[in-house]
């Protein structure tokens, strides 16, 4: 099965996120209690402070709200890209458990737009489910016989036989393989992360999934989120020879987002 879609949802995330943010930078330099600190933060006073971190490159106050993810339709590719990004928490569907069967499976758009290639890419995912298959059914039978003359009843014998075959099974399964996850990150890693993944430069699927998160959470949290996106948004970009080139489209692009930026190197 094919035809997955990315899904992507902000589950959760810390609630007056700029609110805490301000007070914790503010704690630093300030006699007041946290409560009273709190109570006289309001919103000019919060992007005041959030935009003078930023300038002053003191973002550590940001690490303390967090924002959870739940993503959908994205491929196993992916996921060996995104937890590159070490400081974060990821819960992951697991081939380990869950029997994929007949998997759904991500079609990269330049292989879909070709006829010819996605025939072969089709093909190619079917003949993965049929060996993944026939190795889980091999497998299975052979563990199962094992464990009943180990002496395990029937059931637990067949649960411990269908973990086993599918374990080894799974080897066989391609990196388009969907997948699921749930994911959070503090927003200083966030920014980092749209940082990397919102940029020209990075693979496509990846780049897609960033630019739905900053969707996502510019609509909780828009003064902490508005300068994030690819570096270029506010700056030169930092690819030197590799850039891309095209940094007026990209904020072009990122203004839809309500992404407000500098034009001027």
């Amino acid at each position: 099965m094919s035809g997955v879609r990315l899904k992507v949802e902000l589950l959760a995330h810390t609630a007056d996120a700029e609110k805490i943010i301000t007070a914790a930078a503010r704690l630093c330099y300030s006699p007041l209690g946290i409560n009273e600190l709190l109570d006289s933060i309001d919103m000019e006073t919060q992007e005041k402070f959030i935009q003078m971190l930023f300038g002053l490159g003191h973002e550590s106050p940001i690490e303390h709200v967090t924002f959870t993810f739940g993503i959908e339709g994205v491929s196993r590719s992916l996921l060996a890209q995104l937890t590159r990004h070490r400081i974060a928490s990821y819960s992951v569907k697991s081939q380990r458990y869950v029997k994929e069967g007949y998997f759904n499976y991500i079609i990269p758009p330049e292989i879909e737009d070709c006829s010819e290639t996605r025939e072969i890419f089709i093909k190619a995912m079917k003949e993965d489910q049929e060996r993944y298959s026939q190795l889980s059914d091999i497998l299975f039978k052979k563990h199962y016989d094992y464990f009943l003359d180990q002496g395990y009843t029937e059931q637990k014998a067949k649960s411990l036989a269908e973990k086993r075959a599918i374990e080894d099974a799974r080897f066989v399964l391609p990196n388009a393989c969907e997948t699921k996850l749930v994911m959070t990150m503090n927003a200083r890693s966030l920014y980092n992360f749209f940082h990397h993944r919102c940029c020209n430069r990075a693979q496509w699927e990846i780049r897609k999934l960033a630019k739905e998160m900053l969707k996502l959470v510019r609509e909780v949290a828009p003064i902490l989120f508005v300068h994030a996106g690819p570096r270029c948004l506010t700056g030169p970009c930092p690819e030197g020879k590799m850039t891309c080139g095209e940094r007026e489209q990209v904020i072009k692009e990122y203004s839809t987002l309500g992404v407000i930026t500098d034009e001027t190197d």
